[in-house]
């Protein structure tokens, strides 16, 4: 038995042995040349080549939806409300009737004008005979001088009064049309804040109502004054060109990420910054022909400020992190080596990174397979379709969106 055993464990060592030499002799004996072995064993990665192209400056900006007008609805005399002739929450146009005050002591009051006038106007033809007549004598020499000037007097007195009676009239008739208290502006009218039966005052701080006009409507932004001030520094020195016509497109993204559909103009930026957050407010203009948006609305606004001609953009995959927070990307250099190499990013746009630094165009930038991959190591780069990246920037180029007034 143990002569057997020992049989056995020579047998397996010398078929070990003829299997060994059998796989070094298949080695000397194949045709493929080292370095072919050696590409096999190097792994693949995915990789992007860098290339300038125009992308626009786009930044995402806080704001608060403004009506583009608002009016508070006033009555400019003192009465009671008796009727209210609008629906509450509806679309009003200028000069309609909105409340009306109780007329009847303004028509006394023009009644009363009415008959002063006319008291005077009965005067003022006394006192014009009376005139004529001592002209008349005093050509002949039976009236004195004194006479004559006197009635001449009373004629000029006679005719201001008329004037006086007829202001009072024209007073008294334009205070009896103020009763009908009608809309200053065109737009929607809000809640009324008096109702029938209520005692107005002219002096009153409180208004009836208040109607804003929606559409189209402002939307108010704020940018910090050091970025405004770098935009422009930038289009000063030529980093950035300036819009088609001095234009900028301005979109709405709403709660829950919803694009709005309608896109607005940049009107202005102010001259003032607010002392305590350091930020100017930049007005836009956009069509709200809806309704959606409502004043005191929350959104943020992505404003095109710029054109940067000849940006790099990149995958946000192709970004790495050091340890310290900096960012780099791998390079394959034209040995199929792949080294880190530091970068400088600027904002993301639709999903790629700016690359303001650190990269030429034409460079092989890794985009898959970091796992596999140390620096100095030689691999097998695989070509990515650069879709993804035309796509995130197409949206930036197209310029579907109406233009506007570039920042002043």
């Amino acid at each position: 038995m143990r002569d057997r055993r020992r049989l056995s464990v020579k047998s397996i060592t010398v078929l070990a042995g003829v299997s060994a030499l059998a796989m070094l002799l298949a080695a000397c004996n194949d045709p493929r040349p080292a370095a072919s072995l050696t590409a096999q064993a190097a792994p693949e990665v995915g990789f992007v080549t860098a290339a300038s192209q125009p992308i626009r400056q786009v930044r995402e900006l806080p704001g608060r939806v403004v009506p583009l007008r608002i009016a508070e609805v006033r009555s400019r005399v003192a009465g009671l409300l008796i009727d209210r002739n609008f629906e509450q929450g509806t679309r009003v146009a200028a000069g309609d009737l909105l409340y009306k005050i109780d007329p009847a002591p303004f028509q006394v009051e023009l009644a009363s004008a009415e008959a002063t006038l006319a008291r005077a106007e009965a005067t003022l033809v006394l006192a014009g005979q009376q005139a004529q007549r001592l002209r008349e004598l005093l050509s002949r020499q039976t009236a004195s001088q004194a006479q004559y000037d006197a009635a001449h007097a009373a004629q000029k007195q006679a005719e201001a009064e008329v004037a006086g009676a007829k202001a009072a009239r024209d007073r008294a008739r334009l205070e009896l049309n103020y009763t009908d208290v009608r809309a200053p502006i065109s737009g929607h009218i809000g809640r009324a804040l008096l109702t029938e039966g209520a005692l107005v005052a002219s002096a009153s701080g409180t208004p009836l109502a208040t109607i804003q006009q929606l559409d189209p409507i402002y939307v108010d932004i704020t940018q910090s004054v050091g970025e405004l001030n770098r935009l422009r520094r930038d289009l000063a020195n030529g980093e950035l060109s300036r819009l088609e016509n001095g234009a900028a497109n301005v979109q709405l993204v709403l709660d829950g990420g919803q694009v709005y559909a309608h896109a607005g103009r940049l009107l202005f930026s102010d001259v003032t910054a607010d002392p305590s957050t350091g930020q100017v407010t930049l007005r836009v203009q956009i069509p709200n022909p809806h309704g959606e948006l409502f004043p005191g609305m929350y959104v943020r606004a992505r404003t095109t400020q710029g054109i940067d001609t000849d940006a790099i953009a990149l995958p946000q995959q192709a970004i790495q992190r050091t340890d310290d927070g900096k960012a780099e990307v791998w390079i394959i250099g034209g040995d199929d080596k792949v080294v880190r190499q530091p970068v400088e990013v600027g904002s993301v746009i639709d999903g790629t990174w700016l690359i303001q630094a650190g990269l030429r165009p034409g460079e092989r930038v890794v985009v898959d397979g970091f796992q596999k991959i140390a620096a100095g190591m030689q691999v097998r780069p695989v070509s990515q379709a650069p879709r993804a990246v035309e796509a995130s920037v197409s949206t930036l180029r197209d310029g579907t969106a109406p233009t506007a007034t570039h920042l002043r």
